[in-house]
């Protein structure tokens, strides 16, 4: 629809009127009602979500969550190599945690689910891209509402983060898994980035912005290993558990 000569641009681009939504909404002044109807009953919404995924992920034993992009396809180096890694992994006594969209997730999920080990996938409820992918043991299938209780699942449950290239949810939960092994709230489990010439720039900004000025300290470049094959990746993985005494997913 035009009016004087302009467009209406939230019919064009329906996400611009569910931004717009969201800003008059948050800058209003909400009534006692909507306080304590909308906003107090969210926490049990958030609680009856911790609870779910405590009880459905308590007993799955050790697993590495796999991130990486939604939107890379099956004819992607990196679905390819993700599916590779997952499937190594799994062979090692691991079951896989991803997701559960498409793209490097589906691959993960499909790794494990093609090794016959414990496949998981956490969803999250998007207006668009995400998605349940079919290699998901139906047992370990859930959906979150909350990215932050889901972030949650990813670190508690994860002995190992293999983490592929992707946007900035991939940065998300990268950096989440760095600061909490840096911060000493997990265990200093292996982050292993796949890809040099993907992450390059990214490491080389750490290097030479953060460490130079003092925001991180040296030790803190030693939190991951970058290789650029599926072999090197399940090596990592797999030099690391040598020194443990791991019960595996079999």
């Amino acid at each position: 629809m035009e009016l004087d000569g302009t467009r209406d641009e939230s019919l064009v681009n329906p996400e611009l009127d569910i931004n717009e939504t969201k800003l008059h909404n948050s800058l209003r002044q909400k009534t006692w009602d909507e306080t304590i109807t909308k906003d107090s009953w969210m926490v049990f919404k958030i609680m009856a979500e911790f609870v779910d995924g405590y009880e459905k992920l308590a007993k799955i034993g050790p697993c590495v969550s796999i991130f990486g992009s939604a939107r890379l396809k099956p004819e992607s180096k990196y679905y390819e190599m993700a599916v590779e890694i997952a499937e190594k992994i799994t062979k090692l006594g691991f079951g896989i945690i991803t997701g559960g969209g498409p793209g490097i997730m589906e691959a993960g999920n499909k790794g494990a689910f093609n090794a016959q080990g414990r496949s998981i996938g956490l969803n999250i409820d998007l207006p668009f891209e995400q998605h349940f992918n079919p290699y998901i043991n139906k047992s370990y299938s859930m959906n979150f509402d909350y990215f932050f209780v889901r972030k949650v699942m990813f670190v508690k449950y994860s002995q190992g983060f293999v983490v592929m290239p992707g946007g900035f949810g991939t940065l998300d939960e990268l950096t989440e898994a760095m600061t909490l092994i840096q911060t000493n709230k997990i265990g200093k489990f292996p982050i292993v980035l796949v890809g040099s010439k993907f992450w390059g720039g990214l490491l080389d900004w750490l290097k030479a912005t953060l460490l130079e000025e003092g925001m991180i300290a040296a030790d803190d470049l030693d939190l991951y290993r970058v290789v650029d094959t599926a072999d090197e990746a399940v090596a990592h993985i797999k030099a690391f558990y040598d020194k443990y005494s791991v019960n595996v997913n079999f």
